[in-house]
């Protein structure tokens, strides 16, 4: 069991985790229905999320085809979910971003976000013991902004684009003692709207608030610090736009240590069941690239340190109308 990832689905009404083994067969984790449910047994017991599954022992084979996968994580009550991530955290990752805001500057001088992403090459991995530079920081959620396997991505009637961001999330549940434990990490697509925050970098906040997707999988233990992968993006079974993806601390100017660090410092992240799920940024982008995408269009994210991949179509929301009244 040296790369242990792990899955959760539902089949005929039941919840269930299983275990993804390297020969592509996954098999039940017995008496278990959530990876949640999973993690606090761990740690009432003191153990790892491997040793919980070792003592668990080793169910039927389950054929993922045949049964609705679900995210890596949840929870009964989505508001204890938080979804956040970092920016500007990966080689590269300035130039689409310093492209955008420069189009409407005319002052040569660095943008703000090449100047943060600069801060982070020269602060962003500390020694043992020391304190890094603060990455960007943006608020994505609650857990109804997660979307399900294969499900679609649905883009908002007022955004003006539709764009994947190809990533990996941290996946952490707050201990009883208040203290952040990572349960592992998820291959994602962390969705947003790249025009409104084009057009002002202080819409970022606006253009973050949509909805992302994680992979079924979550790998447990520490991240290969060189993962490589693909994005793509299809339209009409054709692809349209596809480019590698790069990820882990190998590629990125930040370390994994000092982004949990900065999120979890504050102490509203630290409130005892919580789950959180933090986006580490990425160098990869098709609106970098001139591509516009639309409903229909599916989004294809792969990785090597990952079984499964991520995929999800968009889609429209419907258009609302909001009117607050008083009482």
């Amino acid at each position: 069991m040296d790369r242990l990832s792990l899955v959760q689905f539902r089949s005929d009404g039941k919840r269930g985790v299983a275990r993804l083994a390297d020969e592509g067969e996954a098999r039940v984790v017995p008496g278990v229905e959530s990876i949640r449910a999973l993690a606090q047994t761990a740690l009432a017991t003191g153990t790892g999320l491997a040793a919980a599954v070792a003592a668990a022992g080793e169910g039927d084979p389950v054929d993922l085809s045949s049964v609705t996968l679900l995210p890596p994580i949840d929870h009964d009550d989505p508001a204890h979910v938080w979804v956040t991530g970092t920016g500007l955290t990966h080689l590269g990752s300035a130039e689409g971003r310093d492209k955008m805001h420069r189009k409407l500057a005319d002052d040569p001088a660095p943008t703000d976000s090449m100047k943060m992403f600069k801060m982070g090459l020269e602060g962003g991995k500390p020694g043992a013991g020391e304190t890094g530079v603060q990455p960007e920081w943006f608020y994505k959620g609650n857990g109804e902004t997660l979307v399900a396997p294969g499900a679609p991505l649905a883009s908002p009637s007022f955004a003006l684009d539709a764009g994947e961001e190809p990533e990996i999330a941290g996946i952490y549940l707050i201990d009883a003692d208040g203290m952040p434990v990572r349960l592992g990490f998820a291959l994602a697509n962390e969705f947003s709207d790249h025009v409104t925050e084009r057009g002002n970098y202080l819409w970022l906040a606006h253009s973050k608030l949509r909805q992302a997707a994680l992979g079924a999988e979550l790998l447990v233990g520490p991240l290969p610090d060189d993962v490589r992968g693909a994005s793509r993006i299809l339209r009409d079974g054709a692809v349209l736009w596809e480019k590698p993806f790069l990820s882990g601390e190998t590629n990125m100017s930040h370390s994994i240590a000092n982004l949990e660090h900065h999120h979890f410092k504050y102490g509203l992240f630290r409130k005892p069941g919580d789950i959180h799920v933090h986006f580490f940024g990425t160098g990869t982008l098709s609106f970098s690239d001139g591509v516009t995408t639309q409903p229909g269009d599916v989004f294809e994210i792969e990785a090597d340190a990952f079984r499964l991949p991520v995929r999800n179509p968009i889609a429209a929301a419907p258009a609302e109308t909001i009117a607050v009244r008083a009482l």
